[in-house]
């Protein structure tokens, strides 16, 4: 049986434009780079009984995505910029300070494997700009606040 590797291109996100009570999902589009992160933080625990050995405990983490991509306009109306909506939610809370910052999100792989997390992040925007024959980039970091949780993939 031949096994097949997964995509990086694989994941989506979505970033909650309603409320917690009634959420409304939508797609971050634009995506070139993806990536999650989850730093832990370990105590020694050893003790007399190891015979020698030692142990650590993970005390605490911390999760983060990493996303960079390209902004885009509608393909129906050129003559004026309409910003993905997913793309200009996670900017708008970039450019607030404090809980303002806050948005909810959740991402999950497209091809229906149980990678799906939610949770609360706050939003670090890298901005736009470029060079002359460039295409706008976009880039931000989504810092988790507090624990993620596990959900059904809506791909599946």
């Amino acid at each position: 049986m031949a096994t097949r590797s997964l995509l990086a291109s694989g994941w989506a996100l979505d970033v909650n434009t309603g409320t917690t009570a009634s959420p409304v999902w939508t797609p971050v589009k634009g995506m070139t780079q993806f990536k999650e992160t989850i730093e832990s933080t370990m105590e020694d625990d050893s003790d007399f009984d190891s015979n020698g050995w030692g142990s650590d405990q993970v005390t605490q983490r911390k999760w983060r995505l990493e996303t960079e991509g390209k902004r885009k306009r509608d393909a129906d109306n050129l003559a004026t910029f309409i910003a993905d909506p997913g793309q200009q939610a996670i900017l708008d809370a970039g450019n607030l300070v404090g809980i303002g910052s806050n948005i909810e999100i959740r991402y999950y792989r497209r091809d229906g494997a149980p990678d799906a997390w939610q949770g609360d992040v706050t939003v670090d925007y890298g901005g736009g700009g470029g060079g002359v024959t460039e295409l706008e980039p976009f880039n931000f970091t989504l810092n988790g606040q507090g624990e993620r949780t596990a959900i059904t993939n809506p791909a599946a």
